[in-house]
């Protein structure tokens, strides 16, 4: 009998022991989320939020925003280029951004990097580098919200905004509003660009998930750019405003 409540006792120790490890790995895995499975190097992912051709417009661009991470929940090594190719010009312009980022909270990423803005024509190449700073996630209500502050190594300051919304229409055609603005504190005349506010984008663009990796959308785009930026705009034989049908393909893996 005695011997039978000694094995009792013993198991209970055990299981005990069992479960408070248990409870301190569950507990370890929520505070410390890169402890499992989540340190550097376990995905990659790739985005084209924006690929697609505007055949009626000046030039007939094709315009893209593409995104790339490796890295686990906290810790990401990112990559973006945004920009257009105006395919019967042959010039080039946008930027490209290599950044750290670090999760502060469930739906935000604090970034940090470098970043160079690049125009490029037959007759005339213009870049710029500078450290860029900015967050990416959601705001409340499903807003995917891009802030970022860039600054130049001769030190002008620019800021961009870049928000979105994916309205689902049904399980897989997909309406999304897309709004970019960009100021300026000083002239870039380079780059065609003026102080205060530069430019705002509006784009609608309706897609169909034909897959959640591939989507092919149709859709409208209008821009404007003001003050000087307009002048200068004006002064090199381009509209400060214009609007464009556009096609393309939204693509992830």
């Amino acid at each position: 009998m005695r011997r039978d409540r000694s094995v009792t006792r013993a198991a209970f120790v055990v299981a005990t022991l069992l479960a408070s490890r248990v409870s301190a790995q569950q507990t370890d895995s929520l505070v410390h989320p890169a402890s499992h499975g989540m340190e550097w190097g376990r995905e990659t992912f790739i985005l084209a939020e924006v690929l697609e051709l505007a055949p009626g417009a000046s030039g007939r661009p094709v315009l893209f925003d593409l995104v790339a991470w490796r890295g686990g929940a906290v810790h990401r090594l990112w990559t973006k280029a945004d920009g257009g190719v105006a395919t019967r010009t042959q010039s080039t312009h946008g930027d490209v951004q290599l950044l750290y980022g670090r999760l502060v909270s469930a739906w935000w990423d604090a970034q940090v990097g470098l970043r160079a803005d690049f125009g490029m024509s037959p007759s005339n190449t213009q870049w710029r580098g500078g450290v860029v700073v900015g967050l990416q996630g959601l705001a409340p209500g499903w807003f995917e919200l891009e802030p970022s502050v860039f600054v130049t190594t001769d030190g002008n300051v620019s800021f961009d905004l870049t928000a979105s919304y994916d309205l689902f229409m049904t399980q897989r055609l997909v309406l999304q509003p897309r709004v970019e603005s960009t100021s300026s504190l000083r002239d870039a005349s380079a780059f065609e660009i003026g102080r205060g506010l530069v430019s705002t984008s509006f784009g609608l663009r309706t897609r169909f998930e034909v897959r959640r990796e591939f989507a092919p959308y149709l859709g409208v785009v209008w821009e404007r750019r003001y003050g000087r930026t307009a002048e200068f705009t004006r002064a090199s034989g381009s509209d400060a405003g214009r609007a464009m049908f556009v096609a393309g393909f939204r693509l992830w893996r």
